[in-house]
């Protein structure tokens, strides 16, 4: 099958976290006879933060961001058989949204896959007259990043003619084990954008957790956080580029995963970065969200507080020993359980179901 992808990018994980979820998934699609091309804007500062070149897995087309552009990247989508339209590109969203659904019409599939389900939701449902709620059933198909049964009731409510959450996962090829590097050694390290609706919560679950254990050491990466008030043990390290994910995950005791309020709200929402954390075999501490016990063992996998008092005890108690036990067994789970292969096996299985006139193609 042919597919043609709108999203935000693939080539850069600059200020967009869905990168590491397109690459996992496209490549893991590419490997099982898929051909895909990527379509993503030149905005953001993407393209001058790239960190990999244009890989041989996934064809890229940058358009500028102009309305004139977003067409001609639409005339040159129909090669595909399925064309999907990520949320969250950035630019031209509600002029993609509406634009793709008329390649149906020249017998074009279209999926609207939703990389921030819980946002749209909210966004649909509490903003009145929003655009995007008449356009939910007019798609072949919903895909979503997370948000398990809610979600996907929630979406169905609104007329969506069907609903599947295709997780994050481990791309073993990326994410990895590898040695120690001194530059990011610590107690506890947290990476993530700051975000409106996560901040609160890395106020809680971090930055209050550092300033109360002034004899441990914290790392914190992530863009946007270098006028944030933080205590003298925390080491702001900006932007980490994706090369250099293992060592950051690797090198820790334990590295913090926080969620954003949305993603809590409708649980079953995995980051990314949890994925890649247990690739690498490290110890992950987490905020409480409903549907953990769905991926990793708590406990045994992966280590759950409910609030930020919670994690200064977590770490206070936690050796090295148990840390690389616990990080070995999320890595054991992962590899297991949750590759992007298994991603991909479960889409092609999903797009036979859906898309039965093309299952002798899939």
């Amino acid at each position: 099958m042919k597919f043609a992808f709108f999203g935000s990018s693939l080539v850069s994980a600059y200020w967009n976290g869905a990168a590491t979820y397109y690459r996992g998934i496209i490549r893991a699609m590419h490997e099982r006879g898929h051909q895909i091309a990527f379509y993503e804007p030149d905005a953001y500062d993407r393209q001058k933060n790239r960190d990999i070149e244009d890989p041989d897995w996934a064809r890229i087309y940058v358009y500028q961001p102009t309305e004139e552009e977003v067409f001609k990247a639409l005339d040159d989508a129909l090669h595909a058989d399925i064309i999907i339209k990520t949320s969250g590109v950035g630019v031209f969203d509600e002029l993609l949204e509406k634009e793709v659904l008329k390649l149906k019409l020249k017998g074009k599939h279209v999926i609207f896959w939703d990389v921030d389900a819980p946002a749209t939701l909210d966004r649909v449902n509490y903003s009145e007259g929003d655009y995007f709620k008449a356009l939910i059933p007019q798609y072949d198909l919903i895909l979503t990043y997370g948000g398990g049964n809610p979600v996907v009731s929630a979406y169905k409510e609104l007329g969506a003619r069907a609903c599947y959450p295709i997780y994050n996962a481990l791309d073993p090829s990326t994410h990895h084990p590898v040695p120690k590097e001194a530059r990011f050694e610590a107690d506890l390290a947290f990476l993530g954008n700051r975000l409106p609706d996560r901040e609160k919560r890395v106020e809680e679950f971090f930055l209050n957790v550092a300033a109360q254990m002034p004899g441990c050491h914290f790392i914190l990466g992530g863009n946007g956080w270098h006028d944030k008030p933080m205590s003298s043990n925390i080491n702001y390290i900006g932007h980490v580029f994706t090369k250099d994910h293992n060592a950051l995950n690797c090198s820790p005791k334990a590295v913090l995963n926080i969620s954003r309020d949305s993603m809590v709200k409708y649980g079953f929402s995995p980051a990314t970065r949890v994925f890649e954390a247990a690739g690498a075999g490290a110890c992950i501490i987490t905020d409480y969200w409903v549907g953990i016990d769905t991926f990793f063992e708590p406990e045994k996998e992966i280590l759950v507080a409910n609030n930020g008092d919670e994690v200064a005890q977590i770490l206070s108690s936690l050796t090295e020993e148990k840390a690389k036990v616990i990080g070995q067994a999320a890595l054991k789970k992962v590899l297991a359980k949750h590759t992007y292969t298994h991603r991909a096996i479960e889409l092609d299985g999903i797009l036979q179901q859906e898309f039965s006139t093309t299952k002798e193609a899939i």
